[in-house]
């Protein structure tokens, strides 16, 4: 019966879903997937196949639901800001505390010490008619108090000066090396002390870790060339400064079969949630594309997009690293609208105010398109 019973249970086991894996979100990633199952439910969907798309679990969706409903983006970092403030506080108490309790621990120490009970009197009395090996003796033996530790030595303390410009004008040897260039000037030394005073004070060649490119995992395909409008859309940065030095980030979006530039975001910074939001907004008008291209900035490959490409049915085209040319309408679209839109519309405009950039949007937007003679649109 058990076995039958293990027959029946067997199958079930080890055939969860893959998109079901254990992964931490974070608070941003969080209110986003509400924010779009509920758009789901809105629509009709079941809870089940929400949470299946949502890749989470539906005991999790409850989580998410009563500790982050109702929540935004912005109040997620506000959060997140907090959270990170009450543990700096909490790490400077805990500090306090320490620093507290060993003063109390000082002070009890260097207080007058109580006078010696009769009790200690005749263990001290003891002590003194005892010889040097516990033995009684003619005359008491004086009891002398523990000797201090001595201090290193003026050739030691050279010696780790010697080490410290040694290790600044030498910043890639070791202490192998130190000890075989002490040895040459001189001193008299071997490798084990060197080895320990190079340690005592700190010193080590730094340690060079390449940092490894975070790169977009995208949809696998070649060369494309789209036959609709809105087939494939490209997006790309470019970024300029106002008069009064700050810098000015643009986000271009080119549709690459009619080569047109449906919308330009125009801020101080744009990060991820700025892209999404753009994104939904043109979708909204224009309906989803079915690819887009991007390169590997951080903006792009942040999951925010990703999860955005995913909940719409979007395939991602990421570039190559250093392959510029492989997005070459936005980046022909940038030189053009660098050279032949006026600068007085945009970049020259002195922002006197955090959102006097707010309408750069709308001058670029009205300001004459830049045309290519040459392109199969042109005529």
């Amino acid at each position: 019966m058990v076995q039958a019973l293990w027959e029946s249970v067997a199958p079930g086991l080890g055939q969860e879903d893959d998109t079901m894996t254990r992964r931490r979100h974070t608070p941003d990633q969080i209110i986003r997937k509400l924010a779009e199952g509920h758009k789901r439910l809105a629509g009709g969907a079941e809870l089940d196949e929400v949470v299946r798309q949502l890749e989470i679990a539906e005991s999790t969706w409850h989580r998410w639901v009563a500790q982050y409903g109702g929540m935004k983006a912005s109040d997620a970092k506000r959060l997140k800001e907090l959270e990170a403030e009450n543990a700096r506080l909490k790490k400077l108490l805990a500090e306090a505390e320490l620093d507290k309790s060993m003063l109390k621990e000082l002070a009890a120490e260097t207080s007058d010490p109580e006078p010696p009970t009769p009790r200690r009197r005749d263990a001290g009395g003891a002590l003194r008619g005892l010889g040097t090996k516990g033995v009684p003796s003619g005359r008491p033996t004086p009891l002398h108090p523990a000797p201090h530790p001595a201090h290193p030595d003026e050739e030691e303390q050279r010696l780790r000066e010697w080490l410290r410009a040694f290790s600044t004008q030498r910043p890639r040897w070791g202490w192998r090396r130190a000890a075989k260039a002490a040895r040459r000037e001189g001193w008299v030394v071997n490798d084990k002390r060197v080895q320990r005073l190079w340690r005592d004070d700190g010193l080590k060649v730094p340690y060079r870790k390449r940092k490894k490119p975070h790169r977009g995992i995208g949809t696998a395909i070649g060369a494309m060339c789209p036959i609709v409008p809105d087939a494939l859309w490209a997006m790309d940065f470019q970024f300029d400064t106002t008069v009064d030095g700050r810098t000015l980030k643009l986000l271009n979006l080119v549709d690459e079969f009619t080569r047109e530039c449906p919308v330009i975001v125009v801020d101080r910074s744009i990060d991820a949630d700025k892209v999404v939001a753009t994104l939904d907004r043109l979708a909204l008008k224009r309906g989803a594309p079915a690819f887009v291209r991007f390169d590997n900035g951080p903006e792009f490959i942040a999951a925010a997009v990703a999860d955005w490409c995913r909940f719409n049915g979007v395939g991602t085209v990421f570039i190559d690293p250093g392959s510029p040319w492989q997005n070459a309408w936005t980046e022909s679209f940038n030189g053009r609208l660098r050279d032949e839109v006026p600068q007085r519309l945009a970049v020259r405009q002195p922002a006197r105010s955090p959102g006097a950039h707010r309408g750069m949007e709308d001058r670029l937007q009205r300001a004459p398109t830049p045309q290519c003679p040459r392109g199969a649109h042109a005529q």
